[in-house]
C-alpha cells in the first residue's frame, strides 16, 4: 500500500503546486480504486490529506504575500456550518451513489478548468495563464495586458517577468457599504456555505469553486485568490474532519500520513514545474485526467445502482 501511496501523493501534490488548485479532487478516487478503501473511509481520509497539504501550501503563499488572512478566515468560518451539514448528509448516502455523485463533481471541475482556460481577452486573467512561482509575483503570459471583470480591474506595469499588478480601483471587500455591499455579503455567505457543504460531503477542497468566488465576490487578484483559497480549504477540512471523527470511521493513520507527506513534497516540486512549463498545457492535461477518472468511476459505480 505504501508503494502506491507515495507516487499517488506526489501526483496530487504536483497538480496542486503546478496549477494552484484542483489536485485535491483526485484524492478520493486514489484512496478508493488504488488503495482499496471504502468510499466513506476514503472521503474522511481525504479531509486529513487535503487539510494538511492546504495548510502547508498556504504558509508558502503567505510568505510570498498572497494570502488575505482576515477575509480568508471569515470565508472559512462561514463555511463551517455547511461542512458540518455536508458531513452528516454524506453518512446517509450509499457508497455507490456517493462515488457516482463524486464522478459528476469531477466532470464539473473539468468543465470549470476548461472555461478558465478559454478566458477571452478583455476579461480577468484566467488561472491557466498565471504561472505560480512562490518566489515571484504571478503575472499573465501576455505582458502589458490590462483586464477587468465585474468591475474589478488590474494593469500589468511595463511587462517584465517580475511586474507587479496594480489595482485600478479598491477591491470589492474594501468598497463602502450600501445595497451593493449587502449583495456582495449575501454572495459571500452563499459561496462559503456551498464550499463548506462540498468539503463535508465529498471530502474535497473545492478550490475550483473557492478561487472564482474570491475573484468575483471579493475582487481578489488571481494569485491572491489561489493563496487565500488554501486557507479556506484548511479551515473547512478541519471542521468536516472533526465532525466525522465521532462517527466511528476507520482511519489508516500511517498510510494517510505517508500519503500527506508525499503530497506536500509534490506540491513543492509542482511550484517549480509551473515556472518552467506552459500552464495552459498543464491545465489541459489535468482536465483530460479528470475526465478519464470520472468516466472510470462511473463505469464502476453506476452498475451497482441499477
Amino acid at each position: 500500500m505504501l508503494a502506491i501511496a507515495v507516487p499517488a501523493g506526489l501526483l496530487i501534490g504536483l497538480s496542486l503546486g503546478a496549477l494552484g488548485g484542483g489536485g485535491f479532487i483526485l484524492t478520493v478516487p486514489v484512496l478508493v480504486y488504488l488503495l482499496h478503501q471504502e468510499p466513506h473511509e476514503a472521503t474522511t481520509g481525504s479531509l486529513l490529506i487535503v487539510g494538511i497539504t492546504a495548510a502547508a501550501g498556504m504558509i508558502a503563499h503567505r510568505r510570498a504575500g498572497r494570502v488575505r488572512l482576515g477575509p480568508g478566515i471569515a470565508f472559512g468560518v462561514l463555511g463551517v456550518a455547511g461542512a458540518y451539514a455536508g458531513t452528516r448528509l454524506s453518512a446517509h448516502i450509499r457508497p455507490g451513489l456517493l462515488l457516482s455523485l463524486f464522478a459528476g463533481l469531477m466532470l464539473v471541475a473539468a468543465a470549470a478548468m476548461l472555461r478558465r482556460r478559454r478566458g477571452a481577452a478583455g476579461q480577468y486573467v484566467p488561472a491557466a495563464q498565471i504561472r505560480h512561482d512562490p518566489d515571484a509575483a504571478a503575472v499573465p503570459d501576455d505582458p502589458g495586458v490590462s483586464s477587468s471583470r465585474d468591475g474589478v480591474a488590474t494593469a500589468i506595469v511595463d511587462g517584465p517577468a517580475d511586474a507587479a499588478q496594480v489595482p485600478a480601483r479598491p477591491m470589492a471587500w474594501q468598497q463602502p457599504g450600501g445595497t451593493a455591499a449587502v449583495g456582495r455579503g449575501l454572495k459571500i455567505v452563499a459561496a462559503a456555505t456551498g464550499v463548506g457543504l462540498l468539503t463535508g460531503f465529498f471530502g474535497v477542497g473545492g478550490g475550483f469553486v473557492i478561487v472564482p468566488a474570491l475573484v468575483l465576490a471579493l475582487g481578489f487578484e488571481m494569485p491572491v485568490a489561489v493563496g487565500t483559497s488554501l486557507l479556506v480549504i484548511a479551515i473547512n477540512s478541519a471542521a468536516a474532519l472533526a465532525a466525522r471523527l465521532g462517527s466511528h470511521v476507520h482511519m489508516a493513520w500511517p498510510l494517510l500520513g505517508v500519503f500527506a507527506a508525499a503530497a506536500m513534497a509534490g506540491a513543492l516540486a509542482g511550484n517549480r514545474i509551473a515556472s518552467r512549463v506552459d500552464a495552459s498545457q498543464l491545465t489541459a492535461a489535468f482536465t483530460v485526467l479528470l475526465i478519464t477518472v470520472a468516466a472510470y468511476s462511473l463505469t464502476r459505480s453506476l452498475p451497482g445502482l441499477v
